[in-house]
């Protein structure tokens, strides 16, 4: 009888288990990369989170070790990061050991749940504790329900780190050498980088964003400029960014990015310094170098109004 009456609500649409399951799976393609003989890393699509790319706008890489897997950000949802796992166990059975955040932004840390419910321990640095729990991340939470439904849903949980980090970190795992270092605030105040020695592949989260406009919104655009020099102090043969292809040749993607800030600083910080009102100044600066490019219209001008604000600050001092 029980059996009778689990395909009858079948039939009639009533059996929401498997079917949300089913909604739930992402269907964006995911390519592996190999970048070197341990480092691989997946490449989310251009633009905004949307419908369209199901979440899929950001980067995030895995090292395979002797002794199991570290993992650099873990995606904008659970399906992604679910789709991501799956990736892994195509090239090991290694246990994911350790998730590296480089930081506690939606696109970055949504899928953690999937690797910890796997076994992994999440480290980050210390200034991200408690950012899931702060109302911003609650409201940044309902509206990816709303943007990226099914995939984000409340099932969604905010995951905090096992470990927070005071700073730079060395360790070795599987006879892998990895070399984090704290690079904020920049794009946040918690960016993590993380190198992989043997490698030479460097994993910049935000700080590097590849062949679009960064989002810098209201960040410390002299601190993100310093870190920046410290990423080209690493000397690395690839850099996977945030958002975008990698790069073989990391020193001039990284001079992209602070070329940008140093635009922003420069131009904004003329007007500012006089006191001419944001919109008069933001119509005045020649932004054709950067307005063809991906995202330009989603965080160029929020970019520009909130370094106008932090140099209008400056100047008063």
């Amino acid at each position: 009888m029980f059996i009778r009456l689990l395909f009858l609500l079948a039939l009639v649409g009533l059996a929401p288990v498997a079917q949300s399951a089913d909604a739930a799976a992402v269907t964006v393609p995911m390519k592996l990369v190999k970048l070197g003989k341990h480092s691989y890393f997946v490449q989310g699509q251009s633009g905004a989170a949307s419908s369209a790319n199901q979440g899929f706008m950001s980067n995030a890489g895995f090292v395979v070790t002797n002794d199991g897997v570290v993992v650099f950000d873990a995606l904008a949802s659970p399906p992604l990061a679910e789709k991501l796992l799956g990736l892994i166990r195509s090239v090991t059975k290694q246990p994911v050991r350790r998730v590296i955040v480089s930081h506690y932004h939606a696109d970055h840390f949504y899928g953690l749940q999937v690797f910890k419910a796997a076994g992994a321990e999440i480290w980050a640095h210390k200034l991200a504790e408690g950012a899931t729990r702060s109302e911003g991340a609650a409201e940044r939470l309902a509206q990816r329900k709303e943007a990226l439904f099914p995939w984000v849903d409340d099932k969604t949980r905010l995951i905090e780190a096992d470990r927070f980090l005071d700073g730079d970190t060395d360790f070795e795992l599987g006879g892998v050498h990895f070399a984090l270092r704290y690079v904020g605030p920049a794009h946040s105040s918690e960016d993590m980088a993380m190198l992989v020695k043997e490698d030479g592949v460097l994993y910049a989260g935000d700080l590097v964003f590849r062949g679009r406009v960064p989002f810098v919104g209201d960040a410390d655009t002299r601190a993100w400029i310093a870190a920046l020099d410290t990423l080209i102090a690493l000397k690395p043969k690839v850099l996977v960014p945030g958002h975008g292809a990698p790069s073989r040749d990391p020193q001039k993607d990284l001079v992209f990015v602070r070329d940008y800030l140093k635009f922003l600083r420069t131009e904004l910080g003329r007007y500012a310094a006089d006191f001419v009102p944001f919109e008069e100044a933001y119509e005045k600066i020649d932004w054709s170098r950067y307005r063809a490019m991906p995202a330009f219209n989603e965080s160029n001008r929020v970019n520009a109004y909130n370094q106008y604000l932090r140099l209008e600050q400056e100047a008063a001092r």
